[in-house]
Order: structure tokens, then sequence, then C-alpha cells
């Protein structure tokens, strides 16, 4: 009788197909970490815009706040949120005594969750220009309104 060493090719492809199994499985852990990660630093510097811009205007009034003068007094970094869409800010249409961060050009997903997220610090939050707005599949703009 002869004696087997090694591997077989059952057991090899076994292996592999383990292999590739967990690490699919890994990436999608990964993707689901990463996503959430951007979001909430998003979130932490739309937050942190919006105090920076209370101490900066709060006693001038909010009639000359946009990116470009916040930039200069270096409240913000960029034009783009950190987590790359595009954002605008300036006085509130109907309230000079009020300020509007917007976020513009977000996914779905994104975008529910800013409508989701809880915002303590802004006394309206608007979703594609409706308080009661819901996200739909692109291209999706969030308003929060500051005091």
């Amino acid at each position: 009788m002869r004696e087997e060493s090694g591997r077989s090719l059952i057991e090899i492809i076994g292996v592999l197909a383990i292999g590739v199994t967990m690490l699919v499985a890994a990436y999608g852990m990964y993707k689901t970490i990463d996503q959430r990660q951007k979001r909430l630093i998003a979130y932490e510097a739309v937050q942190d815009v919006a105090k920076k811009t209370r101490i900066l205007y709060a006693f001038s009034g909010y009639s000359s706040v946009s990116v470009a003068n916040l930039q200069s007094d270096q409240a913000i970094e960029s034009t783009q949120t950190p987590n790359g869409t595009s954002w605008s800010i300036g006085p509130n249409d109907d309230n000079n005594a009020q300020f509007k961060i917007r976020l513009e050009g977000l996914d779905y997903a994104d975008c529910e969750y800013f409508r989701i997220k809880k915002a303590d610090w802004a006394i309206e939050k608007q979703i594609n220009y409706n308080e009661n707005g819901q996200c739909g599949d692109g291209n999706n703009v969030v308003d929060f309104i500051v005091e």
C-alpha cells in the first residue's frame, strides 16, 4: 500500500474558499465602518462650523456669513465637507438672526444619516428644502438652520 503525503486538490480548494469568504465578509465590514466614520466626521465638522460661526458672527449678525468669509477667518479649511460633498453657508432667507448650513449632493444613505441624526444645536433641519422632506435616490440637500 502506498502512503500519501501532502494535500489533495479538494482540500486546497476548500481552504481557498474559506479564505475568500472571510475576505469578502471583512471587506463588507470595513466598508460599513468606513462609511459610518466618514458620516460622523462630516456631522461633527458641520456642528463645529455652526459653533465657530456663532462665535464669529453673533454680535454683527449673520448677513455676511459665507464659505469664503469663514475660510478667510480660518473657521473652515475647504469648500467641501470631510465626506467630499459640497456645502454652502449663509444667512437664512427667512430670518437674518439665523444662518443656514447646506450640504449638497448627498446620496440616499448619507441623506438618511443626516435626516435621522439628532442635531440639538440646530433649531430646524430641512431635507430637500422641506422640514418634513424625504431623501431621494441621489443629489439630496440637507439644511441645518442655526440661531
